[in-house]
C-alpha cells in the first residue's frame, strides 16, 4: 500500500496540470452567478403597480388614482374573475405566462362581463387562446413612433414610445396605430358576439407591443403618460393583473426534460465551451515534427542513477516498488540462465522447476519461490537482506 507521502508526490503534478482548468471553471461558474443575480434584480418589480423601480409602474398607479380611476393589483384569475365588470378595465402585464386554459377564461370573463383587455406585449403563444385571428409579428426597434390612426386616445397622445412587437389581424373593424414598417405595435380590437354555442364572443382588446409607456422612468417622455392614461383609465376601476407561477388557477403543464429547462443562451455558451476545449485538445496533442534526440549535456554514471533512485525510493518509503524492481530484474537474469524464455520469466510455473532441476545438486538453503514472488519486506533491513539473499541465488545459478 503506497504511504500518505507518496500519494501526495503523485498528487502534485496533477494539481499542477489541472489547476487552470479548474480555475477557469470556477470564473466561468461566479460569471453564471453574478449574471444571473444583476438580471433577477433588473427585472425585480416590473410592471408591479408599487414597486419604485426604473421598470416599476408606480409613477401610473398614482396617476391613475388621482384621476379617480381605482386600481386594484391581482394575482390571480379566480380574484380577476370576482371583480370583473362592465366598468372595469383588465390590464394583463405577461399575459405568456398564462396557460391554455386561463388564456379561456380570462377571454370569456372580459366578454361576459364586457370588460375592456390590455394585454402588453403578447406573443404568439398568448394571441392563439386571448385574440384569435391575430398574429405577432417580429419587433422593431423600440423608438418615438407617430400615432397614424384614427383612434382618439393616440391622437391626443401624440409621438409615444410604442415599439417592440409588431401585430397583424383579419378582425375587422381593428385600429391600427403606431406603426413601423407598415404593421402597428399598437391594436385595438373591436368587441365581437357570441356566433353561436360553444363560440365564444372577444372582448375589446387592445395589444400593446411593448411595455415602455408603462414604466417609471419613460412616463414622463413624449405622450407616453397620456397614452397610458387613456388606454387605462377609459373606465372607472382596473385591474391590474400579475400573472404568477402561484396561481392556483394555473393548469399543470406537462413534465419538461432538462435541456427544455435550460434557457438557450446556456446551451449555446455549453456548445461553445466544448469547441473551445476540443480546439485546446488538438492544440495540446499537436506534433511538431519527427522526434529528434539529442546528446545528454552530461555524461551520468550507472552507479549515480542507481543510487538516485534508490533515495528516492526510500525518501517516498517504497519498499515494495524497490523489492519488486529486484526481483523482476533477477528473474530476467535467471530465466537467461536456466534456458527459460524472457516472457515466461514472471511465471513462477515455469521459472521455478527450471531452478530446482539445476539447483538439486547443491540442495540450497533458500526457498527460490519466496525469493523470487514472495511478499514485500516490511523494513529496510529486510529490503537489504532481500538483495542480498538474491545476489546470493544468482551466484549460485551461475556457477552451477
Amino acid at each position: 500500500m503506497n504511504s500518505p507521502a507518496s500519494v501526495s508526490s503523485q498528487l502534485s503534478p496533477l494539481w499542477v496540470r489541472s489547476r487552470g482548468v479548474l480555475l477557469a471553471v470556477l470564473l466561468i461558474v461566479v460569471a453564471g452567478i453574478a449574471l444571473a443575480a444583476l438580471q433577477q434584480g433588473d427585472e425585480n418589480g416590473e410592471l408591479d403597480p408599487s414597486s419604485y423601480d426604473p421598470r416599476g409602474s408606480r409613477a401610473l398607479a398614482a396617476l391613475l388614482a388621482h384621476d379617480g380611476i381605482r386600481v386594484q393589483p391581482v394575482d390571480s384569475l379566480t380574484a380577476l374573475r370576482e371583480r370583473a365588470g362592465p366598468d372595469i378595465t383588465l390590464l394583463v402585464t405577461v399575459p405568456d405566462r398564462l396557460t391554455g386554459e386561463q388564456q379561456a377564461a380570462l377571454r370569456s370573463t372580459a366578454a361576459e362581463a364586457d370588460a375592456r383587455l390590455v394585454l402588453v406585449a403578447p406573443g404568439s403563444s398568448s394571441l392563439t387562446g386571448l385574440t384569435p385571428g391575430t398574429k405577432a409579428r417580429p419587433p422593431a426597434e423600440r423608438s418615438t413612433v407617430a400615432p397614424a390612426c384614427t383612434l382618439q386616445a393616440a391622437q391626443r397622445a401624440g409621438d409615444a414610445d410604442v415599439g417592440g412587437l409588431r401585430y397583424s389581424t383579419s378582425t375587422p373593424g381593428s385600429e391600427r396605430c403606431y406603426p413601423s414598417d407598415g404593421l402597428p405595435s399598437l391594436l385595438r380590437l373591436p368587441a365581437l358576439p357570441s356566433k353561436g354555442e360553444g363560440i365564444p364572443g372577444s372582448p375589446e382588446t387592445v395589444l400593446l407591443g411593448s411595455s415602455d409607456i408603462l414604466h417609471n422612468d419613460r412616463l414622463d417622455e413624449h405622450g407616453n403618460a397620456s397614452l397610458a392614461l387613456q388606454l387605462l383609465g377609459s373606465r372607472p376601476h382596473l385591474l391590474w393583473y400579475l400573472p404568477s407561477s402561484s396561481d392556483a388557477s394555473a393548469a399543470p403543464e406537462e413534465p419538461r426534460d432538462f435541456l427544455e429547462l435550460v434557457p438557450a443562451g446556456w446551451r449555446w455558451a455549453t456548445l461553445q465551451l466544448c469547441f473551445a476545449a476540443v480546439l485546446a485538445a488538438i492544440w495540446r496533442g499537436r506534433r511538431l515534427g519527427p522526434v529528434v534526440s539529442e546528446d545528454l549535456p552530461v555524461v551520468v554514471r550507472a552507479s549515480e542513477t542507481t543510487e538516485g533512485r534508490a533515495r528516492l525510493y526510500h525518501r517516498a518509503d517504497a519498499r515494495d516498488q524497490a523489492a519488486a524492481l529486484l526481483r523482476r530484474a533477477t528473474r530476467a537474469r535467471l530465466a537467461e540462465l536456466t534456458g527459460v524464455a524472457a516472457a515466461d520469466a514472471d511465471a513462477p510455473e515455469v521459472l521455478l522447476p527450471a531452478l530446482t532441476a539445476l539447483l538439486e545438486s547443491r540442495a540450497p538453503d533458500r526457498d527460490p519461490a519466496s525469493l523470487l514472488f514472495g511478499p514485500a519486506p516490511t523494513d529496510d533491513a529486510g529490503l537489504v537482506r532481500l538483495a542480498d539473499q538474491l545476489d546470493a541465488l544468482e551466484r549460485e545459478v551461475r556457477t552451477s
